[in-house]
């Protein structure tokens, strides 16, 4: 067993982590910025901008799992800045293991937010603290929050040649918790969802699974990002961990269920 602290505990990921990662047999301190009440694990207030809460946050802690992130805000002073701050209080705490959660293809797809995720695992790379790095592909119910965007439009302009590998969000968290030990591991193997498809395929699962009639019309998007999307760059099919397909996941959920943010 060891003590746990879960940044982005509220946050998609971060409530498939939770539980999973009582169930290995974990004591798990959860963080938000306006932390809940939940009987099943000890709550702070934690704030990655600012620094409140960082002190309290890691005292006793062995393991942090930080799948916190502001991919809708400001990334830079959540996943940079926050992230050095929470290193630094780590590597002080005498934390054995740092895990930090990333995304597949930062490194080659020129999107801001990706860059920040990328200058944070410089710094998780660089700190003192012992560290392990995972990254994942996009989660079900993030390519369904875009695709609710488009949904109501009688035409959908999309970018139908992306290429996308998403993953549900369960068998991602499930993944993510193997590292969470006391032995870091660096960067570990990517992890990624059973198919690979374009955004037409995602889209025309969706339209069909929602009953919907719309037309999709091909957006053409020019430059370096839409063209590291389309060749692939952010997925990683020889490493398809989870096996709920695109699908069958759009069967089991007629909603979003939340947000990713922390």
């Amino acid at each position: 067993m060891s003590n746990v602290l879960l940044t982005g505990a509220t946050g998609m990921l971060g409530r498939e982590l939770r539980p999973r990662l009582l169930a290995a047999g974990h004591e798990v301190r959860a963080a938000s910025r306006s932390p809940p009440s939940d009987g099943d694990v000890e709550w702070v207030e934690l704030d990655l901008v600012d620094g409140t809460g960082l002190q309290e946050a890691v005292a006793g802690v062995d393991i942090v799992v930080h799948a916190a992130s502001n991919p809708r805000g400001d990334s830079e002073a959540v996943d940079v800045r926050g992230t050095e701050r929470l290193l630094a209080a780590a590597a002080d705490a005498g934390v054995a293991n740092f895990l930090y959660v990333s995304i597949v293809g930062i490194d080659e797809i020129p999107y801001s937010y990706y860059e920040h995720k990328l200058a944070a695992e410089r710094a998780v790379e660089a700190s003192p603290a012992p560290s392990t790095i995972v990254r994942a592909t996009q989660f079900h119910p993030f390519i369904a929050s875009l695709l609710d965007s488009v949904a109501r439009l009688p035409v959908w302009p999309l970018p139908t040649g992306f290429r996308l590998q998403p993953i549900d969000t369960g068998e991602a968290a499930a993944a993510i918790v193997e590292h969470a030990t006391p032995e870091p591991a660096g960067r570990v193997s990517d992890i990624g969802g059973p198919e690979v498809l374009t955004a037409r395929d995602l889209a025309e699962a969706y339209r069909d699974a929602r009953g919907l009639r719309r037309p999709i019309v091909r957006l053409p998007l020019p430059g370096d990002i839409a063209s590291a999307f389309r060749a692939g760059e952010a997925t990683c099919p020889d490493r398809a961990v989870g096996t709920t397909t695109w699908a069958e996941w759009l069967a089991a959920h007629d909603g979003v269920p939340g947000r990713d943010v922390y």
